[in-house]
């Protein structure tokens, strides 16, 4: 048989059993990859989905935490996965939009390694300081911060994160010098902050709410164009006098590239479903989370305008990972 031939077998055979795969799915565990570590808001919005989907899909939905990298050593992972729905990324507009722009080298393509499928939520991050810091606002804050040139320091969830990129839009909007520290997640950056270790973070609201309401952080103000139903006494930054600044984060859930059609609907579907249910949009909302859903293609839309948003400002800020 000649070559051409054998290949055209090749493929008449494969078509019909990638459509069985298809339409059989999920008929084992599916595996939904954190890319942080346990306790921070994309962990929590990952616990929750998979929650759902296991109900919803009638299979079980684990979450694997593999954080490092600002998201990009789980995202890898993912995109190097079989194509075949039974590997998923919770990812994050920092890790999709981001983290291009920041590292000057990374493993993947936004664009051409991942299958969109569906976005889940986005939330507001919001500025929090240790109670030892003298600052009782945002102007506080940028009075502190000219005084003592390099000397406060503020934490992230990892370098090219949104909870870094806040601060870099900070600091590029006040003209203030503050020492980025970054960590490898949210919780360990919080637990830190509540020692004193760091003086501050523009962190997800979900991470934090708790001890802003315990009173072992105090908030200064949300970070996104408009204030937070939680939190709705504090004041958007730009309203705290820093006009224009605007930071938020997003999360969704993305597949491997070449991840047949079939199966991409199904998990839309599920995730469809899932941003519709009460209990799941309860649970989120009460955490600070504005809980939303889309279609692949609107996914794909949302990156792509991040990617030319987030590239700008990465530049403006000069700041660059290895």
């Amino acid at each position: 048989m000649k070559p051409l031939h054998k290949l055209l077998v090749a493929v008449a055979l494969a078509v019909p059993a990638l459509a069985a795969q298809a339409q059989a799915f999920p008929n084992k565990p599916i595996r939904l990859v954190c890319p942080f570590p346990p306790g921070g808001a994309v962990d929590i919005a990952s616990r929750a989905v998979a929650h759902e989907l296991t109900q919803i899909l009638g299979q079980p939905v684990a979450v694997d935490n593999r954080p490092g990298a600002g998201g990009n050593i789980g995202a890898e992972i993912v995109a190097k996965s079989p194509p075949d729905g039974y590997t998923l990324l919770m990812t994050t507009s920092g890790i999709m939009a981001i983290n291009p722009a920041l590292y000057s080298k990374i493993p993947f393509d936004s664009i051409k390694d991942f299958a969109p499928v569906s976005m889940i939520v986005s939330l507001n991050n919001v500025l929090v300081v240790n109670p030892s810091v003298p600052a009782k606002s945002v102007q506080d804050v940028i009075a502190l911060a000219k005084a003592q040139p390099g000397k406060l320091t503020y934490a992230s969830s990892g370098n090219g994160t949104s909870i870094h990129l806040s601060g870099e839009l900070f600091k590029s909007m006040t003209g203030v010098d503050m020492l980025h520290i970054p960590y490898k997640g949210s919780a360990p950056a919080v637990t830190d902050l509540l020692a004193g270790q760091v003086n501050m973070m523009f962190d997800n609201i979900p991470s934090s709410l708790p001890h802003i309401r315990a009173g072992k952080l105090r908030a200064l103000a949300v970070t996104g164009a408009k204030r937070s139903q939680l939190l709705p006494d504090l004041p958007t930054i730009a309203e705290a006098g820093v006009p224009g600044y605007d930071s938020y984060v997003w999360f969704g859930v993305v597949a491997p590239a070449g991840t047949p059609p079939e199966i991409i609907a199904r998990l839309n579907a599920a995730l469809v479903k899932t941003a519709a249910t009460p209990s799941f949009r309860d649970r989120l909302t009460g955490q600070g989370y504005d809980v939303l859903s889309s279609t692949p293609e609107q996914m794909a839309s949302n990156i792509r305008g991040e990617i030319a948003k987030w590239g700008k400002i990465v530049k403006a800020s000069g700041a660059k990972v290895d």
